[in-house]
Parts: structure tokens; C-alpha cells; sequence
């Protein structure tokens, strides 16, 4: 018992303790020798107390290390919960993010390609009209400076003296009415205040030059005014174009959203007609249920009342023998207690036979039998109760379950009045939209073709116009300068 608990020479003294408590002393006395086992019991139990207060110690500190370890796992435990919870929360809304990020890219993906293809065609269009402008640009400037130069030419001094060189070959006239001219002119210079008929009759020569500039000049204001007819037209039909693409842009929008009701108006009724079917067929489910349940219990009731009367009709007929036994007997025997009364019955008996007197079960049985007859009786009329409540429970229940189908069939047959008049009109709708981003495509073509048409006007429309009126201003004071005209930078 001790067995791991006492130390060797604890074991040794208490085997030599037993030895000498088992062997007298020398001189026929016995000799105690148990100080030494109180020692090392007293011992044994200070180190018991020791170890036990140690123990103790150890426990309580295990105790509350252990409470503060288990708060410390309740707290991780509570926030890895709501950790979860969180990130239960963060990963439906980031899966919602991703569906709501990749329609997002799926529809700048295509986007980015109708744009590409647009700027594709700008930069086409653009590089075809830098190229034209330079040409304009070098064939207008080349233009002027032609007209330029030509101007020079015929206001120098020298074209005055190579007029009447040249005045045979510009005109038509004959040889013979231009030395008339030259000789009026001659004659008319040596008058100064006639000088500037002279000077008419000698330019004279220069109609078909002035006509010909007369008609750039006119050419040029056509151009002009051709021009700012066209940038008319560009501004006009740039606005036109842009309400046209608002209203439209608008109008989609509408079409848009009446598109995401009628949707949602649609699924709304195709799940409240799955709902209403599911609800018909369930109350078709207990009705035949109900109607199986009458069934039943309508077998049931004929057999309970089937037995019920059985059972009395062969109780009447046992309980007609008894009367009938007991009412025999006493006409035989003239006894009253035959009759089911205390009293002796019949003359007195022969000596050696005692009273004659009835059965004492008698009457109690025959009570009994009408106990069971009525209680079967009570039961049968009980079970007849029963069975025509529960007929009229099952009528009302089809009743009202009829009247509740023809109702939800009514409200189905609505329902599906009006899902198929949503989907007309959402039809209807789809159909709009589809031709409203029809005609926004149109319109941006046609914006496009504008831009084409109209940036360069637009754009350069004062620098040429500013250019043209320098131009035609430039026309003017040469066929002046032509026409004799002298200006004071001359």
C-alpha cells in the first residue's frame, strides 16, 4: 500500500518495527519500539502537508493560468468568429465588385474598340485634310502671289510704256481706229486738265484684264459667300445634330429603365404565377387527401355503427331469453324474488331443502346487459353525430377550398394577362431602344461627316475670309490702278 510512497530506509525501519512487535524481548517483557515509526510517520505527514500545500500552490497557479489562457482562446475564438463573419461579408461584396469590374471592362473593352475604330478613321480623315489644306494652302499662296507679282507688273512704269507695244495684240480693234486713239490721246496730253482723258482713252486697252480680274473678284466673293453659307449650314446642323443625339441619348435612357422595370415586373410575375400554381396544386393534393381521410372515416363510422347495432340486437335478444327464463319461473313457482325481489319464493320446501330464493346475480346481469346496450347505443348515436360533423367540416373545407382555387386561378389568369402585356411592351421597348442606338449611330455618323466637312471652314473661316477680303480688296485697287487711279505710295 505504501508501495511508492516511503523511501527505502522508511521501508527498511517499518519491516524491522513489524519484526520486533512480533518478537518479545529478552527478558520475557515486551519492549515498544514504536518512536521511531511515530518519527517517521510524523516525518511522512510533514512531507505529505508539504507536498499537499506545493500541490495546492501548483494547482491554483495552474488554475488561474488556465482561466487566463481560456479568456485569452474565448477572445481569439469570439474575434476569429467575427473575423469570419467580416471576411464572410468582404468576400460577397467583393464578389459583387468583381461581377460589377468585369461587366465594367467587358463594356470599356468595347468602348475602347468603337473608339479606336473612330480615331482610326479621324486620324485617316484628319491626315487626308492636313494634306488637302497644305495643297489649298500652296495653291492659294501661289494664287496670290501670282496675282501679286501680275498686279506688280501691270502698275510698274514699264507697263505704261509697253502698252502701246503691246496694245495691238490686246486688242481687237483695227490698226486704224488705235492710231486715231494714240492721236486723241497725243492731242488731249497737251491739255493737263484733259490729261485724265488721255490717260482713259490709253488704259482703254486694259478692259478684258479688268474683266477677267472683275471676275475673280466676283468669283471670290461667290466663294465668300458660299463659305459663309456653309459655315451657317455646319453650325446649324452641328446643333441640330447635337439636340437630336441629346433627345435621343434621353430617350434611350427612359427606354433603359422602363426596359429594367418591365423586366423586373416580369420576373416578379412569372415567380408569383409559380407561386400561385404551387399553391392550387397543393390545396387539389389536400383536397384528394381530404376526400380519401372522408372516405375512410366514413368506412369507419358504418362499421362502428354496423357493430354498435349488432352488438345490441344480439344483447336485446339474450337479454329477451333472460326475461323470459325469469318471468317463466315465476309463474311456475309464483315467486317474487323470481321477479328479481328479495322474498322467499314457492310453498315451503320439502324437509331437508332450505328456501328457494333467486339467483342474486340475476338482476345485476340483466342491468348489466341494458348498461351495454345503452352505452352501445350512445355510442352509435355519438359515431352518427360525429360522421355528420365531419361531413359538413369536409363540405366546407371543399368549399372554401373551391372558392380559394377559383380565386387564385382568377388572379393567375390575370397575372398572365399582364406578364403578357409586359412583354409586349417590353418588346415594344426593346424594339425603341434598338432604333433609338440606331439613329445615335446615324447621328454620329453624320456628326462625323460633318467634322470632315466643317472642321477645316470652321476652323480657318476668319483667317480665310480675312485672306479673301485682301484679296478682292488687292482686285479692286489694281483694276483702280487699271482704270488710272493713282494712289500716294505710288
Amino acid at each position: 500500500m505504501l508501495s511508492g510512497v516511503l523511501t527505502n530506509t522508511e521501508q527498511k525501519a517499518v519491516a524491522s518495527f513489524i519484526q520486533q512487535t512480533a518478537q518479545p524481548s529478552s527478558d520475557g517483557s515486551y519492549a515498544p519500539a514504536s518512536g521511531q515509526i511515530f518519527g517517521i510517520l510524523s516525518q511522512m505527514k510533514e512531507t505529505f502537508e508539504t507536498n499537499l500545500a506545493a500541490t495546492q500552490k501548483d494547482e491554483n497557479a495552474n488554475q488561474g493560468l488556465f482561466e487566463s489562457v481560456k479568456a485569452a482562446k474565448d477572445a481569439e475564438l469570439a474575434a476569429g468568429r467575427k473575423q469570419i463573419d467580416t471576411k464572410t461579408e468582404e468576400l460577397a461584396t467583393t464578389d459583387e465588385k468583381n461581377a460589377e469590374a468585369k461587366q465594367a471592362v467587358k463594356d470599356t473593352k468595347a468602348t475602347l474598340a468603337a473608339d479606336e475604330e473612330f480615331l482610326a478613321m479621324l486620324k485617316e480623315t484628319c491626315s487626308r485634310m492636313d494634306a488637302e489644306w497644305e495643297a489649298r494652302q500652296k495653291t492659294r499662296s501661289m494664287e496670290m502671289e501670282a496675282c501679286s507679282k501680275a498686279l506688280a507688273v501691270l502698275t510698274s512704269d514699264e507697263a505704261h510704256d509697253m502698252f502701246a507695244k503691246t496694245f495691238n495684240f490686246m486688242q481687237t480693234e483695227s490698226k486704224i481706229k488705235s492710231a486715231r486713239r494714240s492721236r486723241a490721246a497725243a492731242v488731249l496730253m497737251k491739255y493737263p486738265r484733259l490729261s485724265m482723258i488721255a490717260s482713259n482713252i490709253k488704259l482703254d486697252a486694259f478692259e478684258k484684264v479688268k474683266t477677267a480680274i472683275q471676275d475673280m473678284i466676283g468669283a471670290l466673293q461667290k466663294e465668300k459667300a458660299d463659305e459663309i453659307k456653309h459655315k451657317d449650314f455646319c453650325v446649324e446642323e452641328f446643333n441640330t445634330n447635337q439636340l437630336a443625339t441629346e433627345k435621343k441619348t434621353r430617350e434611350k435612357d427612359e427606354l433603359d429603365t422602363k426596359i429594367a422595370d418591365l423586366d423586373q415586373t416580369i420576373k416578379d410575375l412569372t415567380a408569383s404565377l409559380e407561386n400561385l400554381k404551387a399553391q392550387i396544386t397543393e390545396m387539389a393534393v389536400q383536397m384528394k387527401r381530404a376526400g380519401e381521410d372522408r372516405e375512410k372515416e366514413n368506412k369507419d363510422f358504418q362499421m362502428t355503427v354496423a357493430d354498435q347495432r349488432a352488438t345490441q340486437k344480439l344483447l336485446n335478444a339474450a337479454l329477451e331469453i333472460l326475461k323470459g327464463f325469469y318471468a317463466k319461473k315465476n309463474t311456475t313457482f309464483k315467486d317474487v324474488a323470481l321477479a328479481q325481489e328479495d322474498q322467499p319464493a314457492g310453498p315451503p320446501p320439502p324437509a331437508g331443502f332450505k328456501d328457494y330464493s333467486k339467483n342474486k346475480q340475476a338482476g345485476g346481469v340483466q342491468g348489466m346487459i341494458q348498461s351495454i346496450i345503452d352505452d352501445a347505443k350512445a355510442m352509435e348515436n355519438e359515431a352518427i353525430v360525429d360522421e355528420e360533423n365531419a361531413q359538413k367540416a369536409y363540405e366546407d373545407f371543399v368549399k372554401e377550398s373551391n372558392a380559394s382555387t377559383e380565386e387564385k386561378q382568377l388572379e393567375a389568369t390575370n397575372q398572365k394577362s399582364e406578364k403578357a402585356k409586359s412583354d409586349e411592351l417590353l418588346v415594344e421597348a426593346t424594339e425603341a431602344r434598338d432604333a433609338a442606338i440606331g439613329e445615335m449611330e446615324t447621328l454620329a455618323e453624320a456628326k462625323a461627316a460633318l467634322h470632315q466637312s466643317c472642321d477645316f471652314v470652321m476652323k480657318n473661316f476668319e483667317l480665310r475670309q480675312s485672306a479673301r477680303d485682301e484679296e478682292i480688296q488687292a482686285m479692286n485697287q489694281a483694276i483702280a490702278i487699271l482704270s488710272g487711279a493713282k494712289f500716294d505710295d505710288e
